[in-house]
């Protein structure tokens, strides 16, 4: 297997040139040069295995046996989920009126970015052990890639991490996941600013390719191409889960934010899984504009809400989606991300939007008021506290319970829960609940907490950069 740029610049990457790349160099995210195809004779021989027997599975798909023997692919599988605390890993609540939920919090962080992350942690100390090499990793997050990261990273020898996390916009148990750690390898800032704003100075410094270079640079976020890779496997197992018999279709409902989850899923449908992807967004609604008729375009602004992980403006891997759609024509997706990029805009032609219509049947917007309402609704009806991500999808399947759309002919469906409510305290009270103690999360609010600022006023990239020069020097 092979990889290579949605833009065309690059190709013929490893799976561990791949997995050290952010943004490639042409400005484009890295994919595989081809898509490998799961048959339903596979399929059903799979229909037993454990979510982690999955995953060993999946992963050999896109990485050689040249690159990481299949042993010691499986150790390293085996530790990365090895501190997730439930014997399943992702479990499927079935509770009252068809709704299925999908628990994909039970990792360290409490959030389903721990399931790549913890696979990504171990193949960059494998690699980079043999290598005897440096890498300073650049994440900016929106509430929990960030803490997910800092735990896959904290400790290793061979890497450093950069964190920049939107001041005021995470939650107060989101904010001391990242600054109470204490390692010397993890560096955190907290900006003046949204999510997106703090993807500008670390775009930029991707951008520059000799210092990228110079200083060895990668990111974790959902840019990595290893975490969509691992993603794939809660898709294929929630499939199974819900169709062993593997002769019908399965609707997966997906909290979106900047479309990594919802990217895997587009991967596994592509790859012969019968998937339907619902696409369910807070009012930062970008995600269903663009798959509704095809507008891709910035508002002014990103308006904070209960979903806080999910208030993105600039859901940077729909590029990923249209180059799988569209076969892999990269001039045209660089024409269309140069116009984006250039304006803030595009109107996608109408073969595309059709074309991720097929993969992406719907979408559905929530506000907070709804959020509030559903997250009381499954704790009355069910006695089951969802985060308020969650709660978004939640409210898509009571929508059409409520308006008994397609209910006869409606296939099984799963809701993907992105994260634990004990993370959103705020928003359980926002919601009229009464947030469970929780003595994780006390023990987690006393800690000593360390970071530093990044005031509207400062200059982020240079900062930013200074931080590296500094974690360059004190590697060597």
């Amino acid at each position: 297997m092979r990889y290579c740029s949605t833009r065309g610049g690059v190709t013929g990457l490893t799976f561990e040139e791949a997995l050290y790349t952010g943004y490639a160099e042409d400005g484009g995210i890295i994919l595989p040069e081809t898509i490998p195809t799961i048959t339903t004779d596979t399929l059903k021989s799979w229909s037993k295995l454990s979510y982690v027997g999955l995953v060993k599975e999946i992963v050999p798909l896109f990485v050689g046996e040249d690159e990481i023997p299949k042993d010691e692919l499986n150790g390293l599988l085996d530790k990365a989920f090895g501190r997730f605390t439930h014997p399943d890993v992702t479990p499927i609540s079935k509770l009252n009126d068809g709704l299925n939920i999908i628990e994909l919090f039970h990792g360290v962080t409490w959030a389903f970015k721990d399931l790549a992350l913890s696979c990504v942690g171990q193949f960059l100390e494998y690699f980079l052990n043999k290598r005897q090499k440096h890498l300073t990793i650049i994440v900016g997050t929106s509430g929990d890639t960030g803490s997910a990261a800092i735990e896959a990273i904290r400790g290793l020898k061979w890497v450093d991490i950069v964190v920049l996390l939107p001041k005021g916009r995470c939650s107060r148990v989101q904010e001391h996941q990242m600054t109470s750690v204490m390692e010397d390898n993890v560096h955190v800032f907290r900006v003046e600013g949204s999510s997106d704003d703090l993807d500008l100075p670390i775009k930029k410094v991707f951008m520059d390719i000799p210092f990228k270079r110079q200083h060895n640079l990668t990111s974790i976020n959902s840019i990595n191409w290893a975490r969509v890779m691992v993603q794939t496997a809660h898709y294929i197992y929630s499939y199974l889960q819900m169709c062993p018999s593997c002769d019908g279709e399965v609707e997966i409902v997906i909290p979106t934010g900047a479309c990594g989850n919802v990217t895997s899923g587009c991967l596994a449908r592509l790859m012969g899984v019968p998937l339907r992807l619902v696409c369910a967004v807070t009012t930062n609604d970008i995600v269903d504009r663009t798959v509704r008729n095809g507008d891709y375009s910035m508002a002014d602004t990103v308006t904070q809400t209960l979903a806080t992980a999910m208030d993105i403006q600039v859901p940077y891997n729909m590029e990923r989606i249209w180059y799988m759609v569209t076969g892999g024509n990269a001039p045209r997706i660089k024409a269309l991300m140069d116009e984006f990029e250039s304006t803030g805009k595009v109107q996608l032609p109408t073969d595309i939007v059709e074309k991720t219509k097929e993969i992406i049947v719907e979408t559905f917007v929530a506000n907070d008021d709804v959020v509030r309402q559903t997250m009381r609704r499954t704790f009355e009806k069910d006695q089951y506290h969802v985060c308020p991500h969650t709660a978004i999808g939640v409210a898509y399947h009571y929508r059409d319970l409520d308006s008994k759309q397609n209910t006869d002919r409606r296939p099984p469906r799963v809701i993907i829960a992105t994260a634990s409510v004990k993370k959103f305290q705020e928003a359980v009270i926002s919601a009229g609940l009464t947030p469970v103690d929780n003595a994780e999360v006390a023990s987690l609010l006393t800690k000593e907490t360390k970071s530093q600022e990044m005031k509207k006023e400062d200059n982020w990239e240079e900062m930013l950069r200074k931080t590296i020069e500094m974690i360059s020097v004190k590697s060597k």
